[in-house]
């Protein structure tokens, strides 16, 4: 009868334990969610921002591979709102003007 008893136990531990350790994975997994506003911003003379030629204004850009209508806005590296600032896969850890734009501008896929 103890051996019985010692199994119920060891069911019981292991499923404690397995329930504590897919919680532990589900809270500690679980990506953080960064506001935009608590990134600071990228600026145009940050080196990446200019190895791809970002601009806060796309509307500005002189360069020869902006697209009228393409802004950071619906690129696919942006992942903020329409307007205002968002984060940029591109640009870690700092925010981009929706309104911006870079020669990485890829659009979004529909």
């Amino acid at each position: 009868m103890s051996n019985e008893k010692d199994i119920e136990s060891r069911r019981r531990f292991l499923k404690i334990v397995a329930g504590s350790a897919a919680v532990a994975v589900v809270a500690g997994g679980l990506p953080r969610l960064v506001r935009a506003a608590d990134l600071p911003p990228v600026t145009e003379t940050d080196p990446t921002a200019k190895a791809l030629g970002y601009v806060e204004d796309a509307s500005k850009s002189v360069n020869a591979r902006h697209k009228a209508g393409d802004d950071c806005s619906n690129c696919q590296f942006y992942s903020g709102a329409a307007t205002g600032r968002g984060p940029c896969q591109l640009f870690p850890g700092k925010s981009v003007n929706a309104k911006g734009w870079c020669v990485s501008h890829t659009p979004k896929k529909a």
